[in-house]
């Protein structure tokens, strides 16, 4: 049975139970009869039980005459009557009742007496038999009226209640015998439904847990094992598929770890050369001078990529420690600002900073993400503004939190920008176009650091159209 559909199955199950009930029902129905008729012989009486007593009681009756007249012989005729079955009342010659313990019948004078002497009539579903008292010269004197029932009676208050019991348990047993049933065949349907079902749980847990060393032992060809052997390909699928993917991921970290580490050595030597050339006084040649500029600031964009992407590999490390420190946030910036301004120069470019509340705070924090976080969202914005322009950075408190609120004003994101400026390798499009040296990396750098100080970045524009980074961190102990 639990090999087949589970349809199937609650087909059976309701079949079993109707089935078992039934021939449970049949039998007890069976048992219930023979019981009954074994009680009925021993504790109930045949209908015509007391009708059989009658000839008994007449031979008294004739016995005594009119002895039984006087109320003094109503002890000794109550012994010859059965008090439980037979009713009695001895009346007169005028049908006046003397004594007795029958009070439904009522005779109407002398001549109705004398009409029922000898009879059985009907009375109120009882019968009654008249029997007539006579003096030793024959003359009628009076009368004694049976009254009894034609029907089964119990010899005690026992058996009535064992009758009761075996009718009760005969009506209810096809109901107590369903839910029985019910129980039980239910109870095998769970077992056989529930076994592949903790099979299956406990393989969700097992690659939850990221174990894919397991295997479900159900095979059957009902919902449940085609499920089970779904699972199983699924496993050897996921299995599969996170295994090369781990490859391709080693693979790649290998490849730019490589790159990075083979690139750095003759980048250092060019720019090392082209210094050296350049501090020389025999390079005295302007169009000289002005192509190894050209090589130097190259081979600084080019070690300066490679930083970036040596960097970007040991971030994605998920062994990376914090290493927190408390530190007063406003010469911490201060410092920043004061190397921001350099680069500024160059360009003209005004570098302002305003702490609002969060002068005079300190942080426990880790300083060299931090500044690492600001590098690359200060200098992003100094690559986009134009000469003339300006870089704000407003540092506020928030709670718990820090926020550090860097606007330029440069062209602004695109809407491109705002959904997609945060992504690895990201290169802006629109008035924000990627410029010669750029990677796409620096907000992608600072946002994977932002998080690790559990903390976001968000974009926006100024309503004068100037680019906006929010970048937000815990504030950590003091």
């Amino acid at each position: 049975m639990n090999k087949r559909p589970l349809k199937t199955q609650f087909q059976l199950a309701f079949t079993y139970i109707i089935l078992a009930s039934v021939v449970a029902t049949v039998i007890t129905y069976a048992f219930a009869v023979l019981l009954f008729m074994r009680v009925e012989n021993k504790l109930v009486y045949p209908a015509n039980h007391y009708e059989k007593r009658l000839p008994a009681i007449e031979s008294y009756i004739l016995q005594q005459q009119t002895a039984l007249l006087a109320s003094s012989a109503r002890t000794a005729l109550e012994a010859a009557i059965p008090g439980e079955g037979i009713t009695y009342q001895v009346v007169d010659r005028n049908a006046d009742k003397l004594y007795g313990t029958l009070d439904t019948v009522h005779i109407q004078g002398r001549t109705e007496l004398y009409k029922l002497l000898n009879t059985t009539s009907s009375v109120q579903g009882r019968y009654v038999r008249t029997v007539p008292i006579i003096d030793g010269e024959g003359a009628v004197k009076g009368a004694v009226l049976l009254s009894y029932a034609l029907k089964p009676t119990y010899v005690n208050e026992s058996g009535n209640w064992w009758l009761t019991v075996i009718f009760i348990g005969a009506l209810v047993s096809p109901f107590l015998y369903i839910i029985l049933f019910a129980l039980l065949f239910s109870r095998v349907v769970s077992n056989n439904i529930n076994k592949p079902l903790r099979l299956l749980m406990e393989a969700a847990r097992k690659i939850k847990e990221k174990d894919l060393d397991f295997e479900i032992g159900y095979h059957s060809d009902n919902e449940l094992g085609q499920l089970s052997s779904a699972f199983d390909e699924m496993k050897t699928e996921l299995e599969s598929s996170l295994s090369a993917q781990w490859r391709m991921e080693q693979e790649r970290v290998e490849m730019v770890e490589a790159l990075a580490h083979d690139l750095k050595a003759p980048l250092s030597i060019i720019r090392s050369y082209t210094e050296a050339l350049m501090d020389s006084g025999e390079a005295d040649d302007e169009k000289l001078r002005r192509y190894l500029g050209v090589i130097h600031e190259n081979a600084g964009k080019s070690s300066e990529l490679v930083r970036q992407m040596q960097y970007t590999s040991d971030m994605e490390r998920t062994d990376t420690v914090l290493h927190a420190e408390t530190f007063e946030l406003a010469p911490f910036l201060e410092r920043k600002i004061q190397a921001y301004r350099l680069e500024a120069g160059r360009k003209g470019i005004d570098i302002i900073l305003r702490m609002e509340d969060a002068a005079g705070i300190c942080l426990c924090t880790d300083a060299e993400l931090l500044e690492r976080i600001l590098d690359n969202v200060v200098m992003n914005s100094l690559e986009y503004t134009p000469g003339g322009g300006s870089v704000s950075m407003s540092v506020a408190l928030r709670g718990s939190r820090v926020l550090y609120e860097i606007c330029d004003t440069g062209p602004g994101f695109s809407r491109r920008d705002l959904e997609k400026a945060v992504q690895k390798f990201y290169r802006g499009d629109d008035a924000r176009a990627s410029r010669d040296g750029h990677s796409g990396l620096g907000l992608y750098i600072a946002k994977q650091l932002a998080a690790k100080l559990g903390g976001s970045i968000r974009l926006r524009n100024t309503p004068e159209g100037g680019a906006c980074v929010v970048v937000e961190h815990d504030r950590g102990g003091q």
